[in-house]
């Protein structure tokens, strides 16, 4: 089964850019796997409270991700899957997409801020030469309407 394979971190593009994988997977019979990547430089602190913050950063994580899950259960009938890693979010998303073989597609929401679409974007989207995948960007400024209608 192909995946599309989207981020889910704290930035408002974010939902954009899950509404557009949710529907494309609808439309095409393939799944939805979401990836949030913890940075470790959150847990630098004593073994116990490291520990204790990695465990709330699951927890958040997993919040979030049950809101779009719902949804994307609810409303587009895919039943999304959730990878959480430790690290710097560039390379693991692109370790991701060498370990999962069946996503066959990334998609990024791009912020509408005059500083640009957002350091994931930018990052990502300068190597998309060598990626092993196609990259998405999805306007953060499209309406839901404008959204269903490009799907």
């Amino acid at each position: 089964m192909r995946k599309f394979l989207v981020i889910l971190d704290d930035t408002r593009e974010c939902l954009n850019a899950m509404r557009f994988a949710a529907m494309r997977a609808a439309r095409t019979d393939a799944g939805v796997t979401i990836l949030s990547v913890i940075h470790p430089e959150e847990f630098n602190h004593w073994i116990g409270v490291g520990e204790i913050m990695r465990d709330e950063a699951r927890e958040r994580i997993e919040a979030h991700y049950e809101v779009f899950a719902k949804w994307m259960r609810d409303r587009q009938g895919i039943d999304p899957e959730l990878v959480i890693r430790e690290g710097e979010a560039v390379p693991e998303i692109l370790a991701l997409l060498q370990d999962d073989p069946d996503i066959g597609v990334l998609v990024l929401g791009a912020g509408v801020e005059k500083s640009g679409p957002g350091p994931l974007v930018t990052q990502l989207v300068r190597s998309a030469g060598s990626l092993p995948v196609p990259v998405t960007v999805v306007p953060g400024s499209l309406s839901k309407e404008r959204l269903e209608s490009v799907c």
